[in-house]
């Protein structure tokens, strides 16, 4: 009626455009015996250009798959004859002890191109596995929603979208919701050229506002966002000893290890090639978390030999997410939990604290490194 009132009477009207969500059964989750179903239902559920949103890299996706090669290239030590019985793989970020290394990373406007609740189930399908969550500011349905979904605070990752009066106002936002830390994106200077939402035309962008605002972001701007906040400071998006260092000066309290998953700076490094560099300008002045290229349990185990306390799934997190909704969510977080401990019992570790690099050894990779080359049966499915 509105809108037929303000035709009659000559104004513009703006149209409401109603998001097509792709059609998901959270039943199937029920089903999955490996990460691989997850990552086919995935792919038969989501449409062409929401696939390429989430799986591809910038231009010609060399840093995404030096995720992949780099994490290819270690090989993991076993021991024998070792009591295995009990394997404890929690671990803990900022004091909070979580019951797994794996937490869902931040994952922005996705989310809310495949389900109305989508930062919802993110939030509920961690904490029904013990772990933790980043809210992203593009997350939908709102920051406020994902945190009241659960009773567990969680962590809430800043995008620069507007100026400072802007930022006040979110951060305030983030923290009357409750959230218990502050991750702010620090590699979005620039939007990376994702060729693979170029192509297909996806109405895909930046996101709202002002790039330039987080074009000019810099060190003396994290310090005023801890101050202003008063929680914690997580760094993401740090990829050099420098960046590392500079970080804890700045009050860093987390240095998170991130390339945005191969979809910013074409031609980087693999994040776990820089990770031990990383760990050493730190020196355990912060804590350091990590993700990159993870799509098996044994990737989350070499992350973790390699100094980091917990590794972020993005990616996957789409994937389960596509696949079954929040339920294909937490059968995701499940099976990895069952491939670490795995890894870990046929290493001989019981705890993660054991682990530390003597664990790894450089190593030939088998296959090709692409977006899916973990999983051999998939790609057999897919016809590769």
């Amino acid at each position: 009626m509105a809108r037929k009132a303000a035709k009659k009477a000559g104004k513009p009207t703006r149209k409401v455009e109603q998001v097509k969500y792709p059609r998901i059964d959270e039943r199937a989750a029920a089903n999955f015996v490996s990460l691989q179903e997850i990552v086919l239902a995935a792919r038969r559920n989501l449409p062409q250009a929401l696939w390429d949103h989430l799986s591809g890299g910038s231009d010609s996706e060399t840093t995404l798959c030096r995720n992949r090669q780099g994490l290819d290239s270690l090989a993991l030590r076993q021991r024998v004859l070792v009591d295995v019985r009990n394997i404890d793989i929690s671990t803990t970020i900022l004091g909070q002890k979580i019951a797994s290394p794996v937490f869902l990373a931040p994952v922005g406007g996705f989310v809310g191109f495949v389900h109305p609740e989508g930062a919802c189930n993110v939030a509920r399908a961690a904490i029904a596995r013990g772990t933790t969550a980043f809210i992203s500011t593009a997350a939908k349905p709102s920051l406020e929603a994902a945190a009241a979904a659960v009773k567990v605070p969680l962590i809430f990752q800043l995008y620069v979208r507007a100026d400072r009066k802007w930022v006040e106002d979110i951060l305030d936002r983030a923290k009357a919701a409750g959230y218990r830390a502050l991750c702010v994106c620090v590699d979005r200077n620039y939007y990376g050229r994702r060729e693979r939402d170029i192509i297909s035309r996806a109405s895909v962008r930046e996101g709202f506002g002002d790039p330039s605002y987080q074009m000019g972001l810099n060190w003396k701007d994290l310090v005023w966002m801890k101050e202003r906040m008063k929680l914690p400071l997580i760094v993401k998006g740090v990829a050099t000893a420098e960046d590392a260092r500079l970080s804890v000066e700045h009050g860093a309290d987390v240095v998170y290890v991130s390339n945005h998953g191969g979809r910013q700076l074409d031609h980087g490094q693999g994040t776990i090639e820089v990770l031990p560099e990383v760990v050493a300008a730190v020196d355990g002045r912060a804590e350091v978390l990590f993700d990159g290229g993870v799509l098996r349990g044994t990737d989350v185990v070499k992350a973790l030999c390699l100094g980091a306390r917990a590794v972020g799934v993005g990616k996957l997190l789409g994937w389960g997410l596509a696949a079954a909704g929040e339920a294909g969510l937490v059968r995701m977080l499940e099976l990895l939990d069952i491939e670490i401990r795995t890894a870990l019992g046929l290493m001989g570790v019981t705890s993660l604290q054991q682990l530390n690099p003597s664990w790894v050894r450089p190593a030939q990779p088998v296959r090709p490194a692409s977006q899916t080359n973990a999983y051999p049966w998939f790609e057999e499915q897919m016809g590769k």
